[in-house]
């Protein structure tokens, strides 16, 4: 019995130090691609993605484009995406796709709290005539220090 009253006490306390303490702000970024190019055609796919938190707030971000061309024919495609989160603030989230041939995406995507405690990620994804590129940058704040940030970059160019 006094092993779990000490457990109980015990517990609190650390979470009245992990509040006093504040939540670690974090951002970070991946990103990959590849190509093939060959006498039949080419054909490529780049992505990028990423993750903000601090304090209450997270947002989260990535796209994806990819392209196939033969002597005869074409074909191309882009996705892209994203979510933010706030326990307590305002949130916006946007994503969406343009183009027929020439495809560009985005995604924008922040949670922000009062007091200067905000998360954002945004994604940018682009596929045209056989360059590839995506790009994703991250960042994370709360007051008292800069904010944190990630940047990450790919391209894949098949020269068509």
């Amino acid at each position: 019995m006094s092993g779990r009253f000490a457990m109980t006490a015990v517990a609190p306390a650390w979470l009245v130090g992990s509040a006093a303490a504040g939540f670690a702000q974090s951002a970070s970024t991946v990103g990959s691609g590849a190509g093939a190019v060959g006498a039949s055609g080419s054909s490529g796919v780049v992505g990028t993605g990423g993750s903000a938190a601090a304090g209450g707030t997270s947002a989260a971000s990535l796209g994806l484009g990819a392209q196939s061309t033969t002597p005869s024919t074409s074909s191309s495609s882009l996705g892209t995406g994203g979510s933010a989160a706030a326990v307590n603030g305002h949130v916006t989230s946007h994503s969406g796709v343009h183009g027929n041939r020439n495809l560009s995406g985005q995604s924008m995507n922040q949670a922000h709290e009062t007091g200067g405690v905000w998360s954002k990620s945004h994604t940018q994804t682009h596929v045209r005539h056989g360059d590839l590129t995506s790009r994703t940058k991250s960042m994370a704040h709360e007051p008292g220090g800069p904010p944190v940030k990630s940047t990450t970059g790919s391209s894949v160019n098949l020269g068509n």
